[in-house]
């Protein structure tokens, strides 16, 4: 577990800590450099060089790795004494994040590593108990900084790590701290509640909640406006152009913050009400995309899932995605399927069985179905039942 505690660092160690952080930055882009080099003396052929460009590279010289660039590191300290100046790990610690981006471009498909333009954080990867005290974190090299602990520290966890982080609002510490306990796999009990994200109703819910969508970027984004119409007017890299845009920055962070803050409280409001929690299998790649992409990337869907899925693991909620195809088409009464419908078509009415509800209830109660038939359990007995017993009323006064 991760808890995030901000800082309240002297002026001599907020200077320590901003030449760690252009120390990390330097050594990440000449690692990267060194590693391009090599990878671009290998086009050419070995009888010609290249027309854009020529790289002075032995040609027996091995792959730049990790290990390798270690060994560098040490030795350049001989020669740079500003090396010497931060935490060795520290600086060890960005190459293995270099490392970890190559990884991630090779197995996951990432795009290839780019250059930093400013270094936000850096990390220690082995720390003491002791470092961690009430009110006070123990950085090495730069002393004992000042926190304000927002919430104490649970009983018998153990730290691992200590991350340094800068933000528009200051700086911040996150320490990451570990139990050694076996937690086992959710289990699927209690009710089942099926989930249906839209920019209508932010969600809507199978039991037939509907969650009024919050818009955090429209409410600043008059003031952001302002902002930034102003900063057109300074000169780049003057003092009144670093102002404003340290206030820009403020306004990105409160929007995110505020987002994340609401995000968290709305998942455990789900949470509370169900032991089982069923969402759609989106692409919100595509959705950001699209003709409601500005308000699809303000609602941060994706952000919600990921919030959602471990507030349900922590909370010991059973979590599942399931097909989204045609949720909107189908009766979850009768399972029969209506048609398509317009967007304007804000109301669930079945031709068939005469089920008659809100049209993103619908799509929740279709998740619900197919979040049950997915993990075994009945849909009669679980979800069906509550649909007969509190609509077969409304279609008797309704005449249906």
């Amino acid at each position: 577990m991760t808890y995030d505690f901000k800082l309240k660092p002297k002026k001599s160690q907020v200077q320590k800590i901003e030449t760690y952080l252009e120390t990390c930055k330097k050594i990440y882009n000449y690692a990267l450099r060194e590693r391009k080099d090599w990878v671009n003396s290998r086009k050419s052929p070995i009888n010609a060089c290249s027309i854009h460009s020529e790289y002075i590279i032995n040609p027996n010289a091995p792959k730049p790795t990790y290990n390798s660039q270690c060994k560098s590191l040490t030795e350049a300290k001989k020669s740079y004494s500003e090396l010497k100046e931060p935490h060795s790990q520290v600086l060890q610690q960005t190459l293995r994040t270099l490392e970890a981006a190559f990884v991630n471009m090779w197995e996951r498909g990432f795009g290839f590593p780019r250059y930093k333009k400013k270094m936000r954080s850096f990390l220690y990867p082995s720390v003491k108990q002791e470092w961690v005290g009430s009110g006070w974190v123990k950085l090495p090299k730069i002393g004992e900084v000042k926190m304000r602990m927002s919430r104490p520290i649970p009983d018998g966890f153990l730290i691992k790590q200590i991350r340094v982080v800068k933000r528009a609002s200051g700086y911040f510490v996150q320490l990451s701290y570990q139990l050694a306990v076996n937690i086992p796999e959710t289990p699927i009990h209690g009710h089942p509640l099926g989930v249906d994200i839209g920019l209508d109703s932010y969600l809507a819910t199978s039991d037939g909640e509907l969650v009024k969508r919050p818009r955090f970027f429209n409410q600043l984004h008059g003031q952001l406006k302002s902002l930034q119409r102003r900063l057109k007017n300074k000169k780049k890299g003057s003092n009144n152009w670093q102002k404003l845009q340290s206030k820009i920055a403020r306004v990105h962070q409160k929007i995110h913050d505020t987002r994340k803050d609401w995000h968290f409280k709305l998942a455990h409001h789900l949470c509370d009400q169900a032991g089982m929690i069923f969402v759609e299998d989106i692409n919100l790649k595509a959705w950001a995309k699209g003709l409601f992409g500005k308000h699809t990337l303000d609602a941060g869907f994706g952000q919600f899932f990921n919030i959602l899925a471990y507030v349900c693991w922590k909370r010991d909620v059973y979590f599942l995605k399931v097909d989204k195809d045609y949720t909107s088409q189908i009766c979850p009464n009768c399972n029969t399927h209506t048609g398509k419908k317009s967007l304007s078509d804000r109301l669930h009415c079945c031709p068939y069985c005469g089920y008659q509800t809100n049209r993103d209830v619908a799509a929740g109660q279709i998740i619900r179905n197919r979040g049950l038939v997915a993990v075994g359990q009945s849909v009669n007995e679980n979800a069906c039942g509550d649909i007969l017993s509190g609509s077969i009323f409304d279609w008797l006064d309704k005449g249906l």
